[in-house]
């Protein structure tokens, strides 16, 4: 199973459409996500301020800003 992480933060459009995204797809591939709320840590902040939303597939930064469903398949698809 792979794991996916989503770098975001609260009232960011652009990251309600990855994460809405990734419900979506979540029953069609074997993965499971999490949120991590970049204002909660500021490491964090100050490394992806500018950067959100970021999306890592088993660790490794996969997309940023935007996400299209389909891509995001085909790069679950390319770590397997």
């Amino acid at each position: 199973m792979h794991e996916v992480v989503v770098y975001s933060r609260k009232g960011c459009h652009l990251c309600d459409v990855v994460k809405e995204t990734l419900t979506r797809f979540q029953g069609a591939a074997d993965f499971q996500w999490r949120e991590v709320d970049i204002d909660a840590d500021p490491q964090l902040l100050q490394r992806y301020n500018d950067e959100i939303p970021i999306v890592f597939i088993d660790g490794r930064k996969a997309f940023k800003y935007h996400m299209d469903g389909h891509q995001f398949l085909r790069a679950l698809a390319g770590r397997a």
